[in-house]
């Protein structure tokens, strides 16, 4: 029984592909040469225009990626040129830092010489003012020595209504010496 369901089917596709002709005007000379001609204008189009736009394509789509690969890679270089930067910063910020604190040392050390040498100055000053005292006090006393002992000798020379020998003269200095030394 199916043997005969598929005859009549195909009897009744042979109608339908029939009717479907006629309906249609399906001339199967034309439609050869309609489908030959379909498939050169097709081949012609895949091989002159759809080829070269695939091929163009591609090519933009690798332009493209390696676009894309070319900007992470200067992203990364940035990246690290900033992060080189950022430690050339730091790098001067510590020279920086260090270099004052040196220069501050030697500026503390050059402060503490100089007022070394301005106290070693100021010493060597009183010094010098204490010596010149000691021989002025000196010179004076020495001064003041010979000034008594001329005085003690005009007055005892007087007192006495005589004058004095140079040997009187110079005992009574010599006395007046002692005495004055003590």
């Amino acid at each position: 029984m199916m043997e005969c369901s598929l005859f009549l089917a195909a009897g009744s596709l042979g109608d339908t592909v029939n009717s479907v002709r006629e309906t249609f005007g399906l001339n199967l000379p034309h439609f050869l040469a309609q489908a030959i001609s379909f498939s050169i204008v097709a081949f012609l189009l895949h091989r002159f225009a759809y080829k070269p736009i695939l091929t163009a394509l591609e090519d933009r789509r690798q332009r493209i990626a390696e676009g894309l690969a070319n900007a992470e890679k200067i992203k990364a270089q940035l990246a690290e040129a900033e992060e080189q930067r950022r430690k050339i910063l730091n790098e001067a910020s510590a020279q920086a830092n260090r270099i004052m604190e040196e220069t501050r040392a030697a500026a503390e050390k050059e402060l503490a010489r100089r007022s070394q040498e301005a106290i070693a100055t100021a010493s060597q000053i009183i010094a010098k003012a204490k010596e010149s005292n000691e021989a002025e006090f000196a010179r004076m006393r020495a001064e003041l020595r010979r000034e008594i002992g001329r005085l003690v000798i005009e007055t005892t020379a007087r007192v006495t209504g005589k004058i004095l020998t140079d040997e009187d003269q110079r005992r009574l200095a010599e006395e007046t010496q002692r005495e004055l030394a003590a």
